[in-house]
């Protein structure tokens, strides 16, 4: 399921979740606090997490873990 998730371009919470490892109220948790960049669609009812941005935060949370 994972690769034809990442193939898109935006994720719902709920996918960005799975794809991290944590459960759907974390993963809205950290959207809400800014630490998971996130878009808003429709108005702001929607929210969508876009992989490259997921992608890139996660190779930044390796990196300051590794002390780079």
């Amino acid at each position: 399921m994972s690769k034809e998730i990442l193939s898109r371009l935006l994720l719902r919470p709920a996918e960005a979740a799975e794809v991290l490892g944590v459960s759907r109220s974390r993963a809205y948790e950290l959207i809400a606090a800014g630490i998971i960049p996130a878009i808003r669609l429709d108005n702001g009812r929607s929210i969508r997490v876009p992989v490259q941005a997921l992608r890139d935060w996660v190779a930044k949370q390796v990196e300051i873990q590794e002390g780079r």
